[in-house]
């Protein structure tokens, strides 16, 4: 299997899992910085087993410049969590989501900025009609309950989400060398430092359910999801894992429509079939042209 393929396949199943963390999330009942605290215990335990398994522990040696950035990653990514976990009392889980994934168009921007990936006309194209599909979306916006302000308070904290995602798989981007597990594994340790004081300061101890929902967002959507993900995101390019990452917001409205009950309507749907041609568009190597679309062998940077 080459590196294209492997990474794409590990990306798709980032997102599938991805898109139900939001589900587990509400249905722990649990504070955002309770939620990020548990999850870095089980994910951190997860993926020392992981780690000492692939024989990563045995003569490690990381430069400083690698440490650095190792935990610049896990300061954005806790920050991350905390803002999208957030979000979701706010708003509902779809729009939180759908606003979330703006993060593709900050990270491809980030790409062009720091690594000099070139951003053709028509890849910013198919971003463009990606970002209408979630305009649609966000128009339509289903009825999370809540009043006007704290609906925007919610978007407010997705798009903060968005940018603190797009800052650690920047900094993943760089780390080609070192294994996706270690790299997870560090991270979880640096989350564990962030999140303890306002979690045990909370005084806030989980019961009964509580606990399997707070397992599984650690050990499979941390310690499995984000091996995955920052496998993916050191074998494809800046633009294709951005493109992928559209399937974790359609996952997302979907759960939240079969566990809540929120229902999608014309503009959501619309804007799904926008983000899904895009991403076709993008993976595909598609180019737009004013007569139509035409089919040309993809060369990605």
């Amino acid at each position: 299997m080459d590196m294209k393929t492997r990474g794409t396949l590990e990306m798709v199943a980032a997102m599938v899992i991805s898109g139900t963390v939001g589900w587990l999330v509400v249905g722990s009942g649990q504070a955002p910085w309770i939620v990020v605290f548990w999850r870095c215990v089980f994910g951190a335990l997860a993926m020392l087993l992981a780690c000492a398994a692939l024989g990563l522990l045995r003569g490690l040696r990381l430069s400083g410049r690698q440490l650095a950035l190792i935990a610049l990653g896990g300061c954005a990514l806790m920050l991350n969590w905390m803002l999208l976990f957030s979000a979701y009392s706010q708003a509902s889980i779809a729009v939180a989501t759908v606003v979330y994934h703006t993060q593709p168009f900050m990270l491809v921007g980030l790409g062009a900025l720091l690594f000099g990936e070139r951003l053709t006309l028509g890849k910013f194209g198919w971003l463009a009609l990606a970002f209408a599909g979630m305009l649609f979306i966000v128009c339509a916006r289903p009825d999370s309950g809540r009043g006007e302000g704290n609906y925007l308070v919610g978007i407010l904290l997705a798009l903060g989400a968005a940018f603190f995602y797009a800052i650690a798989a920047a900094t993943t981007k760089q780390l080609r060398e070192v294994p996706a597990p270690l790299i997870v594994l560090i991270q979880m340790l640096v989350g564990l430092l962030l999140s303890a004081p306002f979690a045990l300061g909370a005084r806030a101890v989980p019961a009964g359910e509580a606990w399997i929902y707070l397992m599984t967002i650690g050990v499979i959507h941390t310690g499995l999801m984000s091996t995955l993900l920052y496998g993916a995101i050191q074998r494809l390019s800046t633009v294709l894992v951005g493109a992928l990452s559209f399937i974790y917001p359609l996952m997302a409205v979907l759960v939240d429509w079969l566990a809540f009950d929120h229902r999608l309507d014309g503009l959501q749907i619309l804007g799904g079939v926008a983000i899904l041609l895009a991403a076709a568009g993008l993976n595909l190597g598609w180019s737009l042209r004013l007569n139509g679309v035409r089919r040309h062998d993809a060369t990605w940077d």
